[in-house]
């Protein structure tokens, strides 16, 4: 297959997915595909992935996927960007919050005849959280956000000043 043509695929993959067309994803996949995750311990089979995947969309229905970059290096394709989408039902035990979420990701697909064989994930599920409000801001955050404030306010102040 041409770098092109795996390219295709995987993009292809990926608008299946944000429509939710779950059969036309799991017919993607090869039969002895395996999905690759950070903190789960093993590799996921196309059956295991189907089931994450199904948790995915339900607790994010409106999930989208936007391209920064996609690199083709022989049979795997490297995709780099961002998923938006509102947290709408159960993601992992965690109930709806209805918070929108931009998490950033970079995910590698190996083609082989036609079909992704291989899956690797890597998003930043850390942030995710903190955009559901599941873990808190660092400090360094919270004290970047008071000097943005406190700078908004002094300059809101300077311009009453000047006004009267």
């Amino acid at each position: 297959m041409s770098a092109e043509h795996n390219k295709t695929i995987v993009l292809r993959y990926y608008q299946e997915f944000d429509k939710g067309d779950l059969d036309q994803v799991e017919d993607m996949l090869a039969p002895n595909f395996v999905g690759y995750f950070p903190g789960i311990s093993e590799p996921l089979a196309p059956e295991a992935f189907k089931q994450f995947a199904l948790m995915f969309r339900s607790a994010f229905p409106d999930i989208r996927h936007n391209f920064e970059e996609v690199i083709v290096e022989g049979d795997k394709v490297v995709t780099r960007g961002t998923f938006t989408g509102t947290h709408q039902g159960k993601l992992q035990g965690l109930p709806p919050t209805g918070k929108h979420v931009t998490v950033s990701f970079i995910h590698i697909d190996r083609i082989i005849d036609g079909q992704i064989m291989e899956h690797w994930g890597q998003a930043d599920m850390v942030g995710m959280l903190q955009q559901l409000g599941v873990i808190p801001l660092p400090v360094w955050q919270i004290l970047k956000i008071g000097a943005i404030a406190l700078t908004i306010l002094c300059l809101i102040g300077s311009w009453v000043l000047l006004k009267t």
